[in-house]
């Protein structure tokens, strides 16, 4: 009886070990635990490409993003890649005061010297690392990129304005104002993150490449260009509006 049951010791140890030895449970589990970890969040991918040892070709040291030389780097490589540039109308306002001609005896259009004045907001990145200020040094890398194109105002400077002063004629029971409407740029783009392939070793096991994307876009004014020394001023189509009284 005794031995029958040392028999069936051996067995179970036997097949124990032949799974072991095949890697069958191994790697049946694998796949859905490496399935969980890939998942991240734009802001993790963000926070990875910050840390990385290369950013758009640039190499960089754990000094750059803040870390200490024990902290070493997240990933290998990241680069911001446009996928897009385009121009769009932005939204439309008012401009100025209103100039009325509405008094009850009017009989003659008003001649008025109207000024008019309109702001355009110049964007960043969607993320706090690649806003003016974020740490990791990658609002830098997106502003460069953004200012490679024509017209673009620099990412450190907050907006850009659009002025004059017009002459005009109010006709009777009529209220004027002027409007103005921007030309816009937006750049789209992804931040691709690489961690390279791990051959593996003794102690360590293989791992694949893997790759990680984040999407960012940035909206700006189109600039014209200013007076000699005077900075640029922001495009678009200024209009006369009239209103009943």
């Amino acid at each position: 009886m005794g031995k029958r049951r040392f028999k069936n010791k051996k067995v179970r140890f036997a097949a124990v070990g032949a799974a072991l030895a095949t890697g069958g449970v191994i790697i049946a589990l694998l796949p859905s635990a490496n399935a969980a970890e890939e998942e991240k969040t734009p802001e993790q991918i963000m926070a990875m490409c910050e840390r990385s040892a290369v950013v758009n070709g640039k190499q960089r040291s754990v000094r750059d993003f803040g870390g200490a030389f024990a902290d070493g780097f997240q990933a290998d490589n990241c680069d911001y890649v446009e996928t897009n540039f385009e121009t769009f109308d932005g939204p439309t306002e008012k401009a100025s005061i209103d100039f009325p001609n509405c008094e009850p005896n009017a009989t003659d259009p008003a001649k008025v010297s109207i000024t008019w004045s309109a702001t355009a907001a110049q964007g960043e990145g969607k993320y706090a690392a690649t806003q003016q200020g974020g740490g990791g040094g990658l609002f830098g890398f997106l502003s460069g990129s953004w200012v490679k194109h024509k017209g673009t105002l620099d990412m450190t400077v907050k907006s850009a304005t659009a002025g004059d002063t017009e002459q005009r004629e109010v006709p009777v029971g009529k209220v004027l104002h002027m409007e103005f409407t921007p030309k816009m740029q937006r750049m789209t783009g992804e931040w691709r993150v690489r961690i390279d392939a791990d051959p593996g070793s003794f102690a360590v096991n293989p791992s694949p490449e893997k790759n990680f994307v984040a999407p960012d876009v940035v909206e700006g004014p189109v600039i014209l260009p200013g007076a000699a020394g005077a900075p640029g001023i922001a495009d678009g189509v200024s209009k006369p509006v009239l209103e009943d009284c």
